[in-house]
């Protein structure tokens, strides 16, 4: 017996957002419409929404501890921690490895301050802040992998650790006023 053949369908609207296999990493915002400055032709923009997007859109975190976040994040890339590996343009004959810059050893200083305040590298806030936003890594995956005898820490724990992270973080770069960070 021949089965039935099921009618196809014009697939006009996965064409103009994003692929089944990027959505699964993570949602979009609503498409902007805007113009080419090159062409001015009409274009839409969708901005990927990343963890601390997602908090701050759902009112879980602050505005102060998002910025708080972003700029850990920015010190994390700048201080060159994010394991990326980045190659020079122009490289010196004879010169096996690249120096750190200025910039990159502020930026490290900064960060080891600011895990410092959180209560070291190996403290639950600090592994926080290392994985989830400084190496992006989702609130989800670092709940698997951190874990206190043997045991993985719950995600909605491990998304608690994420906002005290976050709040410490804010007081510490002087986002929040001392007597409100407490």
């Amino acid at each position: 017996m021949a089965g039935k053949r099921k009618a196809k369908t014009p697939k006009r609207d996965e064409a103009l957002g994003p692929s089944k296999w990027r959505l699964q990493h993570g949602g979009f915002s609503e498409p902007i419409r805007e113009a080419d400055p090159e062409t001015g032709s009409p274009v839409q923009h969708r901005r990927a929404v990343d963890t601390l997007g997602m908090m701050l859109a759902n009112g879980t975190i602050t505005q102060e501890m998002h910025d708080a976040g972003g700029y850990f994040r920015a010190l994390f890339r700048r201080a060159a921690l994010d394991g990326m590996a980045r190659s020079p343009l122009v490289r010196l004959p004879g010169k096996t490895a690249d120096a750190l810059s200025e910039r990159n050893i502020d930026a490290r200083r900064k960060i080891a301050d600011a895990l410092d305040a959180l209560g070291g590298h190996d403290s639950a806030a600090g592994s926080c802040a290392w994985y989830v936003v400084g190496l992006e890594m989702s609130v989800r995956e670092w709940a698997m992998r951190q874990g206190w005898g043997g045991r993985p820490v719950a995600p909605p724990q491990a998304q608690g650790m994420l906002v005290a992270t976050l709040s410490v973080l804010a007081g510490h770069f002087g986002l929040v006023p001392r007597t409100r960070a407490a």
